[in-house]
């Protein structure tokens, strides 16, 4: 069976060079046998979290949408854009709205077990690099096994080309291999689900 993922970024913004990274890796790993399914955080209207809110009008429709796609994959491919050295307010808010269980979900259930690989880009210098570590750790802590290598790219601006093929070999080269570790994490972790 095809590993299921999916993929998107932490990024609201239109034209992003994050969502484009995952674009890319996306493209790589429907060329190991994957079935890959790219979304945008951008189409899900997701307010910021508040226990009140929850309480008093319950979960929102796009959240509900979101979980399920979360839950309908084996794996994800995630876009980690840096703000100030950590991980953006729209990621943070979409992952604490998934760990909010359902009436008759498992706890964790978006994340437990899943797998995921995590890339960043910038035009600066580190490519994102310093908010990687805090993506994995707050996914760790919900049970998402991260595969090793995580990819930062630097200068995305001329490593990315408007057909979103990664033009600086390296990056190509070290992209390529996580997906190639997704796609081999998610068949061993998941067998006959995948």
């Amino acid at each position: 069976m095809q590993p299921k993922i999916l993929a998107f970024s932490g990024s609201l913004r239109q034209d992003s060079y994050n969502q484009r990274l995952v674009e890319a890796a996306a493209e790589m790993a429907r060329s190991r046998g994957a079935e890959v399914d790219v979304v945008s955080l951008r189409d899900f209207d997701m307010p910021l979290f508040s226990e009140d809110l929850e309480r008093e009008q319950g979960t929102p429709e796009d959240v509900t949408r979101f979980k399920a796609l979360l839950k309908s994959h084996d794996g994800f491919i995630i876009g980690c854009p840096e703000y100030n050295s950590s991980i953006t307010a729209a990621l943070k808010n979409a992952i604490d709205w998934a760990t909010r269980p359902a009436e008759g979900e498992k706890p964790l259930e978006c994340f437990a077990g899943k797998v995921a690989a995590l890339v960043a880009a910038s035009p600066g210098g580190l490519g994102g690099l310093r908010g990687l570590d805090h993506v994995r750790e707050i996914l760790g802590n919900i049970q998402v096994h991260i595969v090793p290598g995580m990819v930062s790219v630097p200068n995305i601006h001329t490593a990315l080309d408007d057909a979103n093929t990664i033009t600086d070999e390296r990056a190509r080269n070290m992209l390529d291999q996580l997906t190639e570790r997704l796609c081999t994490t998610v068949h061993r972790l998941h067998g006959d689900s995948a």
